[in-house]
């Protein structure tokens, strides 16, 4: 009898290689995606994704791919420690050409008319940078002097950069502040915290045939979190191990033993994530850099408060799907309705293209500058907004977190 046949199971449920048929859609997965497809819907998209590694960036980028309309040109850069001139090359290799034995000046030339080219045909130009934290600071100049290429209405290139926790350190250096003011959303993927866990193990066994979750024995689960951190690929790892070994020992439950088989198979050690010395430093970083919030927003129904949401320098999006930051439960409400967009100069909130728009007062806008005290009306949900800015920028200290505000809804 095969391992498959052994488990019950169709193909093999962790293995390590992205597939978008086996994405489990977190809280934060959901997210990331929807600030993926924000590119599309947006002229001017230019989105940074970050994540550790094994955190499900390949696999989310792949499925976002796989649901991308006919009209979406796109390029994938996934080899990057590169010089800005074989960059410029790769990204047009991508889109089709053989760029090489070019100068530079003729490489940005061929791709400036490309994406004119593309425009003009209706097409939207999307280049996506895999593995972004290897980006050279010239590199990524380069790629900020790509978003800039624009026609008479419009940008005509949107960017998504994926990469691991160090872009973010990049990105935030002073010689990249350019660079960044051109970001319009920016998103961190974390672990998978327990519960997540267990419903992201669920999930690939059903995938991959299983018609019951009761493979793992409920005591795993414990052990299964401390020695991965919520990790997905180390996940998919520790998990495929332990069904090996109780494959050997003819067991059709993976239990304690056949777990602690793995590890000690593997080697491994408590994940530095659920040490309490990990967790001491995350605190310390935490009160070092409490974040200052310059946006808050009051949502109201039928004359009544539901929640108010806080906001640093950033962008957020409002609507009807649970994975943005200001979730409103609505049928008049779009999944994705519109984005606010708060930096030290105040708020900018736009339409997204919505099913019913947005009103300030009695006038339907499409982008508009707020001012304090301003009330968008969203279907028959009013959002109110305050500039924080003028009572001084408060802390995360004293407001209640996103959770607990999206929780009264």
């Amino acid at each position: 009898m095969s391992y498959l046949e052994h488990f019950k199971l169709e193909e093999q449920p962790f293995r390590l290689t992205p597939d978008p048929d086996f994405v489990y859609w977190s809280k934060q997965h959901s997210r990331a995606k929807a600030y993926m497809e924000s590119t599309i819907w947006l002229a001017d998209g230019f989105v940074v994704i970050t994540g550790e590694i094994g955190s499900g960036k390949t696999t989310l980028l792949q499925s976002f791919l796989s649901e991308l309309d006919d009209d979406v040109v796109y390029a994938v850069v996934s080899q990057t420690q590169l010089s800005p001139r074989q960059f410029l090359q790769a990204v047009l290799t991508e889109f089709g050409f053989k760029p090489f034995k070019m100068h530079k000046v003729e490489l940005l030339d061929m791709l400036n008319m490309f994406l004119i080219e593309q425009y003009s045909n209706g097409k939207k130009v999307v280049l996506i940078v895999d593995e972004a934290q290897n980006l050279s600071e010239k590199v990524l100049e380069e790629i900020r002097l790509l978003s800039g290429i624009e026609t008479h209405k419009e940008k005509v290139l949107r960017i998504i950069l994926a990469g691991q926790p160090e872009l973010k350190d990049t990105l935030d250096k002073p010689g990249l502040k350019q660079l960044m003011q051109r970001v319009r959303l920016r998103f961190h993927i974390g672990p998978l915290n327990s519960r997540e866990m267990r419903e992201y193990i669920a999930h690939r066994l059903s995938v991959a045939g299983r018609s019951d979750d009761e493979l793992f024995d409920d005591e795993t689960y414990p052990v299964i979190y401390r020695y991965t951190g919520g990790v997905p690929r180390i996940i998919n790892t520790l998990c495929d191990t332990a069904l090996l070994c109780a494959f050997a020992d003819d067991r059709e439950i993976v239990g304690l033993p056949d777990l602690e088989s793995a590890i000690e198979e593997l080697g491994w050690e408590e994940h530095e994530s659920t040490t309490g010395q990990f967790k001491q430093i995350t605190q310390q970083e935490q009160a070092r850099e409490k974040p200052v919030y310059l946006t808050k927003i009051e949502v109201r129904s039928g004359g009544k408060s539901i929640s108010e949401h806080h906001f640093g320098a950033g962008r957020i999006i409002a609507g009807r799907s649970p994975d943005n930051e200001i979730y409103i439960k609505s049928k008049f409400v779009s999944r994705h309705h519109a984005q606010l967009v708060s930096d030290d100069d105040g708020c900018i909130v736009e339409d997204l293209n919505s099913t019913n728009g947005i009103l300030i007062g009695d006038e339907r806008v499409k982008k508009y500058r707020l001012k304090d005290g301003d009330v968008i009306s969203m279907g028959v949900h009013e959002l109110v907004y305050t500039d924080l800015r003028q009572a001084g920028a408060e802390s995360v200290a004293d407001h209640p977190t996103d959770e607990e505000a999206i929780g009264n809804l």
